[in-house]
Formats: structure tokens, C-alpha cells, sequence
């Protein structure tokens, strides 16, 4: 299957960007589509990782401020997995070992990558990459975060039990958190291993 970009068109460059695509493409059926206009949210791709003390079967997430939360019944402060925004010349990996550290003061032992997935492909073209991390959870910080990033991020240390707890009452309701717990679970109920 084939497409064509016709045009690109700016519209908006701040945070994030936005463009406006002119395309078409072929059809399941044959032939080709007429043409369309689709505006895609530019916002970069991410990596995320699931910080996990193996010996203390403790986990490690981090609560923030999120302004795509705010006007909600929900608090825009939400539980998070350890991530950040993939740079140029970095690779995924090299992203969540450097943002372990900046959010919560942590160093990764092995790693196991657990999935890639697109956020939200029919309108943004983020991608992210999520891990488990191993660490050892009491060499943590309470507070993390860079001041120039404006970042202020309470570090929570708590069993597996009470992630999938907070997990089952809806404390933990964004999809990089929810998918990395629901992939541990799975994990932990088949004793499948976690390492490769």
C-alpha cells in the first residue's frame, strides 16, 4: 500500500507543533482515494520505563502536574512511569537511563524493552517505546526533576500489590502506565521471566 503527501502546510510551532497534510492514498479495494486534508499534532516521539526492584518487589513512579489534565474531573497531578522526550541522536534506551536518573535520582541495571506503540496515530505522530528498568529502590530520591524544565515530581516507592491496587481503582490512568503495569501483571501471573 502506497500514499502520497501532496502538500505540507505549518500552521502552528511552539511546545508542540501542528501540520497540515494533503494526501491521498491507495484503497483496499483499488485505485486511490480521493484527496484529503489531515492536521497531525507534531510531538515527538517518547521513552518510557517501569522502574522495579527485583529483591524488594518494589516499584518506582512519579507523580506530576500534567496541563492536558486540567478541566477534568480527574486531578492534573497524575502517577506516572519514569519518561522523557526521545532527542535527536538518542536512542530509546539511552532516553529512560538518563531520565531514571534525573526523576528519581535511580540507575538501571538491566533492561527489557516491553513494547513500542502509537499514541494516538489518527491525529498525533508521537510514538513511544516502553521498559522495565531494574534498580535498587533505596537508593532514591523523594523529589526530582530538573528546574529547567520547570519539572517538580514526588517520587513514590510502593509495592507491586499496591500499583496493581491503584491500578484497579483508576489512581493510575494514563496508557504508558497502565499498559507497562498490565504487561508486569501478566508477566508476574504466568512466572513468565522478566529478563531476556
Amino acid at each position: 500500500m502506497e500514499y502520497k503527501i501532496l502538500t505540507t502546510e505549518p500552521l502552528y510551532k511552539g511546545f508542540f507543533s501542528l501540520t497540515k497534510y494533503r494526501f491521498t492514498n491507495e484503497l483496499f479495494k483499488g485505485g486511490w482515494s480521493d484527496e484529503f486534508t489531515r492536521e497531525v499534532l507534531e510531538r515527538g516521539n517518547a521513552s518510557a520505563v517501569l522502574l522495579f526492584d527485583p529483591n524488594w518487589k518494589q516499584l518506582v513512579l512519579v507523580e506530576q502536574f500534567r496541563a492536558g489534565a486540567i478541566g477534568t474531573d480527574s486531578s492534573p497531578w497524575l502517577m506516572e512511569l519514569v519518561a522523557g522526550m526521545i532527542e535527536l541522536g538518542e536512542s530509546p534506551a539511552e532516553v529512560v537511563c538518563r531520565e531514571a536518573v534525573e526523576e528519581a535520582g535511580a540507575s538501571i541495571g538491566r533492561l527489557q524493552k516491553i513494547c513500542d506503540y502509537w499514541v494516538s496515530p489518527g491525529g498525533t505522530s508521537e510514538r513511544v517505546w516502553l521498559f522495565l528498568g531494574e534498580i535498587d529502590s533505596h537508593k532514591i530520591l523523594d523529589f526530582g526533576g530538573l528546574d529547567s524544565e520547570n519539572e517538580d515530581i514526588k517520587v513514590h516507592c510502593i509495592s507491586v500489590e499496591k500499583a496493581f491496587n491503584w491500578l484497579d481503582e483508576g489512581r493510575i490512568n494514563n496508557a504508558m502506565s497502565i499498559i507497562a503495569l498490565q504487561w508486569l501483571r501478566l508477566k508476574l501471573l504466568r512466572k513468565s521471566t522478566l529478563w531476556r
